[in-house]
C-alpha cells in the first residue's frame, strides 16, 4: 500500500544526505565546524570578498540562514565582515589567514569524507552528475 522508500529517490537522497552529513560532523568536529559552515568555508574559497546575497546564491543559501553562520565562522576567526564602502547596507565577505590556511586541511577532510563512502573518484563524479541533473530539472 503506497510507496515503498527503498524505491523512492526522494529517500534515497533525504537518508545518504543524513549519513553523509554524520561523516563530514566527525571529521570536522576538531575544527568546530558544522557541514553548513563547511559549505559556506567551501563557497568562500571559490569566491572570496563576496557579498552575503552572492554567497547565499553561490552556495544555495538564504540570507537568513546565512547570517548566523556568518557571525560564528567571525567569531571562530575564519572570515571577516565589513561593511562595503559607499554601500552602508552591503557587507562584504572575505577570509581571514586563518580561513586561507583551513582550505590546506579542508582538502584532506573531504578526501576522508569520499573515502569513507566507498565510493570511487568516477562513481562520485558520476554521483555528482546526476544530483545536478536533479538540481537542474526540479530547480527550475
Amino acid at each position: 500500500m503506497g510507496p515503498k522508500l527503498a524505491e523512492q529517490v526522494c529517500y534515497a537522497l533525504y537518508s545518504t544526505s543524513a549519513v553523509v552529513n554524520q561523516a563530514y560532523a566527525r571529521l570536522l568536529s576538531p575544527h568546530q565546524l558544522s557541514y553548513s559552515q563547511f559549505v559556506v568555508m567551501m563557497g568562500l574559497w571559490q569566491q572570496d570578498a563576496v557579498s552575503v546575497t552572492g554567497l547565499g546564491r553561490l552556495i544555495g543559501l538564504s540570507k537568513a540562514t546565512l547570517t548566523p553562520m556568518l557571525k560564528t565562522l567571525e567569531n571562530r576567526g575564519y572570515l571577516q565582515r565589513n561593511r562595503v564602502p559607499g554601500n552602508e547596507r552591503t557587507m562584504a565577505i572575505t577570509l581571514t589567514a586563518k580561513g586561507q590556511a583551513f582550505a590546506r586541511q579542508a582538502e584532506q577532510v573531504a578526501k576522508e569524507a569520499l573515502c569513507a563512502t566507498g565510493l570511487t573518484q568516477e562513481e562520485a563524479a558520476q554521483l555528482i552528475a546526476l544530483c545536478n541533473k536533479i538540481k537542474g530539472k526540479l530547480g527550475k
